[in-house]
């Protein structure tokens, strides 16, 4: 009975997920088609360092050699109107002071506003580090008293700018579809003791989001030209001991996928501040299973991939911003170098300006991004509540500004409680209402 029970639910969730898909395509179907219609293209960069780079993620290690290289993936969109770029690197993290000299050099260079600019990373916790180190160095002082990296900083750059110049010139005519998949290659990480205190381990009890998101591009022709794929999953099957540089699971999953569709894979990571991957922190990729990834999210993406059925060339980008600004931590110090993303009011509180950034695409998917490794309780309930049925949440977006945790894990304490995050126990419902807001909002308004 149990069994039959399950295959019901499944197969009612697929009911759902080609229903919503078709929904996505009829209501552009209706439109008045533009004089110009979808336009989108790809670019994959290796930038993969040649020699020795201090790696970013656990204590100060330095890399030995490489097990798997690491890229830029960029993928530019022009609706006839807009035009929208997204990157994902297989990075850790990077300072929004990062983020802002980028995108400071695009639009000076191709007049493309920060706005239609987003730049993540995949969080794998063995590449190198990039630019200066903004939060993590308030956090954790005492692993940066090494000296930076300049020039792999400048050769990640100039990769990148060539990269999104390149795509810029090879946009084609391109179709869009959008879709669901689940994986069960996480868990959530805050183990709880009888007192009620959590630490880092694994909790199999506690919230998790195992959907995948998925937005697939074709050309004119129908062939795939990329997939962008959404999943919250910390970059740590690999752990401290290892020092050989990796794109970690995200990375294998990418290759993965892209050597069965034929087209790249941009991986997204989603709220994965307390998800870690079901084998995590291991010494070396074989004890770590890092291969069988391939199977556990991999082929689930695949999966995904194919119940797309449909997709449309007319499409619509609506890109939008916010700032949220909500107490920082009592105590805590700032760095230099992001002065912008601070402010102390008349009264000599100190407040975090959090960027939001929102896309949407027709009427029926909406994407938000943010500067965080975000609690995935919270992307959780902002996607069951909002008014489009296609919500993703981007996390690791242009910079880091450290951890958003739940109101409710402040009690629990913890690493991502009482180490890395610049937040009150506030931030939670001053970030859902000033979201929630923002795509209702949208929905209303229309295009």
């Amino acid at each position: 009975m149990i069994l039959k029970n399950l295959v019901v639910v499944f197969f009612l969730l697929f009911i759902s997920e080609v229903s919503l898909a078709q929904k996505f395509n009829s209501s552009v179907a209706k439109e008045k088609a533009p004089s110009t219609m979808f336009r989108a293209s790809v670019v994959k960069v290796d930038i993969t360092p040649k020699d020795p780079q201090w790696l970013l993620g656990y204590g100060p290690r330095q890399s030995t050699e490489v097990h798997d290289n690491i890229y830029h993936r960029i993928v530019a969109m022009d609706d006839g109107t807009n035009k929208f770029v997204i990157v994902s690197s297989e990075l850790c993290v990077l300072s929004p002071s990062e983020y802002d000299l980028i995108a400071a050099k695009l639009e000076d260079k191709f007049g493309i506003g920060p706005i239609n600019f987003w730049w993540t990373v995949t969080h794998t916790h063995s590449a190198p580090e990039v630019g200066a180190p903004g939060l993590p160095a308030v956090f954790m002082g005492e692993r940066y008293q090494h000296e930076a990296n300049p020039e792999y900083t400048l050769e990640v750059e100039e990769k990148l700018i060539k990269g999104i110049s390149e795509a810029l010139k090879n946009l084609e005519p391109a179709r869009l579809g959008v879709g669901w998949g689940f994986s069960q290659a996480n868990i959530n990480r805050r183990a709880l003791d009888i007192d009620g205190k959590a630490s880092l381990g694994m909790n199999p009890d506690g919230a998790v989001d195992r959907r995948i998101g998925l937005l697939r591009i074709d050309k004119e022709d129908g062939s795939p030209l990329v997939l962008i794929s959404n999943y919250a999953i910390h970059g740590t099957v690999l752990g401290q001991s290892n020092l050989k540089i990796s794109g970690d699971a995200p990375g294998i999953v990418s290759e993965y996928v892209e050597q069965k569709i034929g087209a790249p894979l941009l991986f997204i990571n989603g709220a994965a501040g307390d998800i870690a991957p079901i084998y995590s922190t291991y010494p070396t990729p074989g004890s770590g299973h890092l291969r069988q990834f391939r199977v556990l999210l991999g082929d689930k993406i695949i999966e995904a991939n194919q119940r797309i059925l449909s997709t449309t060339n007319v499409v619509k980008l609506h890109s939008g911003a916010m700032i949220v600004e909500t107490p920082r931590k009592p105590g805590l110090g700032w760095p230099s170098d992001l002065g912008n993303y601070t402010r102390t009011t008349d009264d000599g509180k100190n407040i975090v300006k959090l960027p939001i950034r929102f896309l949407n695409i027709n009427d029926d998917v909406a994407i938000w991004s943010a500067p965080l490794e975000l609690f995935n309780e919270i992307s959780n309930e902002i996607r069951n509540r909002s008014p489009f049925p296609f919500t993703f949440y981007f996390g690791y977006t242009n910079g880091w500004l450290g951890y958003l945790p739940t109101a409710a894990s402040w009690e629990q304490g913890g690493y991502e409680v009482e180490t890395v995050s610049p937040f009150t126990s506030s931030a939670e419902i001053e970030l859902k209402e000033a979201v929630l807001g923002y795509l209702e909002g949208r929905s209303k308004d229309g295009f």
